[in-house]
């Protein structure tokens, strides 16, 4: 007991701060693919797509003369084949920066995604 040697407490030390920055090293990671995963899942599960589409005949819509029958059934389409309520207005013909255009507002909704949006349609 007359000389302990201390250089073991040295190696425990360093041992127990390697095991924390590993720690937080994995907390990171994990956090990070956690974030990238939530991230994927949001732009997977909006459909774009199917809002351009619903965008493009509704455009086909105004340009047709706005029949009430061809509303009804891109209404029914939307709701039959794609499982979303649409709805959708046509406004009067408004004067933008010298052109004229229509003012469309749609509404559509998948029980997911809830999207609303006023486009001009020249």
């Amino acid at each position: 007991m007359a000389c302990m040697n201390e250089d073991g407490q040295w190696i425990v030390l360093m041992g127990l701060l390697v095991a924390v920055g590993l720690f937080f090293l994995a907390l990171i990671i994990n956090q990070s693919a956690l974030v990238g995963q939530t991230t994927a899942e949001g732009v997977l599960e909006f459909p774009k797509n199917d809002i351009r589409d619903l965008r493009e005949a509704i455009f086909d819509y105004v340009d047709g003369g706005c029949q009430e029958a061809v509303q009804k059934d891109i209404i029914a389409i939307s709701l039959e084949r794609k499982n979303a309520v649409v709805s959708f207005s046509v406004g009067q013909r408004v004067s933008i920066s010298g052109q004229q255009a229509y003012p469309v507002e749609i509404h559509y909704n998948n029980g997911v995604t809830e999207y609303d949006e006023t486009v001009y349609h020249y």
